[in-house]
């Protein structure tokens, strides 16, 4: 038996039945009657329209996809979303140069550095004084295409899609043709994010990646990819024999840290590991700021208050010295 089918959607349905059947068969109708109410069975009509004039214009846009200057169905294309999304969402970001390094290597370096973030604390109190939340799971480390980083980094830095919302018909999308058109005419401030570290990212690159700023997991993984005692040294053998596998201790020769991006601003090596080295963490720097402040503040009031105090001390000491004197002049008359 047919499917029921609602009168009201009679004529798109046999749109799409014509598809699938003759357009020499004759249309039918079938009518069923029951004892409550009538029911009302279609099959396919015939449509005075050809097939081939069923297509969208060549001008058609689906909402669900908006043109674009690269095909948005590579891999390519993809990948660039995904660093464009990266580098706006991760606060912190190291870069390290690497040198033909084995699926094993990876494997092994991964291992390593999981373990190190393994064993930092889970801070006391969250962001923002909310409650803790421990970001060792949401560390990274991947390798980079470098030329279509390039090309998100510049995007991120230079194309601001609100500027493009009051022009008509511009689209606003990393892929769109506004942000290729955009990064093309714009010419690099050396002084810039972009202008600082495009030097740096050449050749291969791989990348750690951290949700939120965090000294105490950033010394864990400098401590694993670049260990520089005294302030980050290596894990020792005792509790870690797997850090000095031939495996793991080749694969970390071949890499080399270039630096870093924190808070959009770059870092050189030195820099890193200053942040790296900030104990207690963004909280020790918030408690430190709180005291800089207090200090500031009582040092002004005490100044302030130390003037007129020496102007009261004076003028109490001249009031004494002019009762002494007047005192005396006193006493000489009497006994005179």
């Amino acid at each position: 038996m047919p499917p029921r089918i609602n009168c009201s959607a009679r004529s798109s349905v046999c749109r799409a039945l014509q598809r699938t059947t003759s357009s020499q068969r004759p249309a039918t109708v079938v009518f069923q009657s029951s004892k409550t109410a009538s029911r009302h069975y279609a099959s396919a009509s015939v449509s005075p329209l050809p097939l081939g004039s069923l297509r969208l214009p060549d001008d058609y846009v689906p909402p669900t996809q908006p043109p674009s200057a690269r095909r948005p169905d590579q891999r390519k294309s993809q990948l660039l979303r995904s660093y464009t999304a990266l580098l706006r969402s991760m606060p912190l970001i190291l870069f390290f140069q690497h040198n033909n390094l084995t699926a094993v290597e990876w494997a092994a370096i991964r291992r390593e550095l999981r373990a190190a973030l393994a064993k930092v604390p889970t801070p006391v109190v969250g962001p923002a004084g909310g409650a803790p939340v421990d970001i060792s799971s949401g560390i990274e480390l991947q390798v980079l295409r470098t030329r279509i980083f390039n090309v998100a980094f510049k995007i991120v830095e230079f194309f601001h899609p609100e500027a493009q919302s009051g022009k008509s018909n511009a689209y606003t999308h990393d892929l769109s043709a506004t942000a290729y058109e955009t990064i093309s005419k714009t010419t690099v401030d050396e002084n810039s994010a972009y202008g600082q570290i495009s030097p740096l990212l050449v050749g291969p690159i791989a990348a750690v990646t951290f949700p939120a700023v965090s000294p105490a997991h950033l010394a864990a993984v400098l401590s694993v990819l670049a260990p520089s005692p005294p302030a980050f040294p290596a894990p020792s053998r005792k509790k870690n024999p797997g850090y000095y596998d031939l495996t793991a201790q080749s694969g970390l020769q071949k890499l080399i840290m270039v630096g870093g991006r924190i808070e959009n601003k770059v870092f050189d090596h030195e820099g890193v590991k200053w942040v790296g080295g900030i104990e207690g963490g963004i909280e020790a720097l918030r408690a430190q700021l709180v005291a800089m402040l207090q200090s500031a503040g009582l040092n002004l009031t005490t100044a302030l208050e130390g003037h007129s105090k020496g102007l009261w001390l004076a003028l109490e000491s001249r009031r004494t010295q002019l009762e002494e004197e007047s005192g005396g002049a006193k006493k000489e008359e009497t006994s005179a």
